[in-house]
């Protein structure tokens, strides 16, 4: 940790640590292809990076203790390896478009999402760009419309599944951003209303916006050929649960207009989707430990499984990995949450 010590202490990067940083840079290939890093430019983007961190680092740190609960120093490596290279990109694209950018950001859960959409925004002020983040889940349905969802449809037990959505809603949002409308009210949702069932709360008004992160576990997904459930891996086991995958795969077609008004979609790829299970349980043994209350594991199998009946990630996620067409940058997640390759195009690289 001392040589990013040293990059925060000094005006400038020292010769042995630019050379290191230098070949680190290049040596992964996809990498250095995701983030247009290129043998004639390192040094110009190595030294922007390195400004940037000294920059950014106060803000980052106040992060990283009062968000995460954590040193900034556990998170140096991704910020410099990912998050900084990651937000120098997206302001190149806003720099060069004549109108706001929307960057689709698409992950299950647990695959940090909402920290990576927080950081973006702290760099890319940084950066002089105003970025704002709209999640999936702040365009549901209001509490009494899912109500009467549910009435249609007793299978729509949890919000969450294509169908929950206020579509309409998303639409006018993204549109009013890509016009350049200022003030544009973004919508809240908050969960712990209604007893746990969730509601819209009070919209955010927001102004001169230059990217918007959307982020959410579906966001960019298409509908796949129905057939594939025929052969569909558990927990689609029953005749039932092939019913109600094929419905919500029928509904997903209602969400590809809001998919067409994403610039371009970043997929945070699990290296093993049932990781996602693994994630939640310790998420809501933290919260219990925590003195807040939360679900026992077979709650949360029975929760995470609902989703994986709607959506399931091997039939719906895994073959975007592969489908430049679709995904413009995949990030890769190991089971222990640390990250692995970036690549933009890797079947063509």
């Amino acid at each position: 940790m001392n040589s990013w010590l040293g990059v925060l202490a000094s005006n400038g990067m020292g010769k042995t640590w630019q050379q290191q940083a230098r070949e680190a840079a290049l040596a992964d290939e996809l990498r250095a292809k995701a983030f247009d890093i290129t043998p004639e430019n390192v040094d110009e983007m190595l030294e922007r990076r390195s400004h940037l961190l000294k920059s950014v680092f106060p803000a980052f740190s106040q992060f990283c203790l009062t968000n995460l609960q954590i040193q900034p120093q556990e998170m140096l490596q991704v910020l410099w390896d990912l998050w900084l290279p990651l937000g120098i990109k997206l302001a190149s694209q806003r720099q060069q478009s004549e109108r706001p950018l929307i960057q689709g950001i698409l992950g299950g859960q647990g695959t940090g999402k909402t920290t990576m959409s927080k950081v973006l925004i702290l760099i890319l002020d940084h950066l002089g760009y105003r970025t704002v983040s709209l999640s999936l889940d702040d365009l549901y349905k209001t509490y009494s419309d899912r109500l009467v969802l549910t009435q249609q449809d007793p299978r729509l037990i949890w919000r969450g599944p294509p169908g929950t959505h206020d579509i309409d809603l998303g639409l006018n949002v993204l549109e009013q951003i890509r016009q350049l409308q200022s003030p544009v009210m973004l919508p809240r949702f908050d969960k712990s209303a209604c007893g746990g069932a969730g509601d819209r709360t009070t919209s955010e008004m927001v102004t001169d916006v230059d990217i918007l992160l959307f982020e959410g576990w579906f966001v960019g997904v298409r509908p796949i050929d129905p057939n594939l459930f025929d052969t569909a891996p558990p927990p689609i086991v029953t005749d039932e649960d092939r019913a109600f995958a094929r419905d919500i795969n029928l509904r997903l077609h209602d969400y590809l207009p809001l998919w067409e008004r994403l610039d371009s979609l970043i997929l945070l790829y699990p290296s093993d989707y049932r990781c996602s299970l693994e994630w939640r349980k310790q998420a809501e043994q933290q919260m219990i430990a925590a003195g807040k209350s939360g679900m026992s594991n077979a709650e949360i199998e029975q929760f995470v499984n609902y989703f994986w009946r709607s959506l399931h990630p091997e039939l719906f996620i895994k073959p975007l990995v592969k489908d430049a067409t679709v995904v413009d940058m995949v990030i890769e997640i190991y089971s222990d949450r640390s990250f692995g390759e970036v690549y933009c195009d890797r079947a063509n690289s």
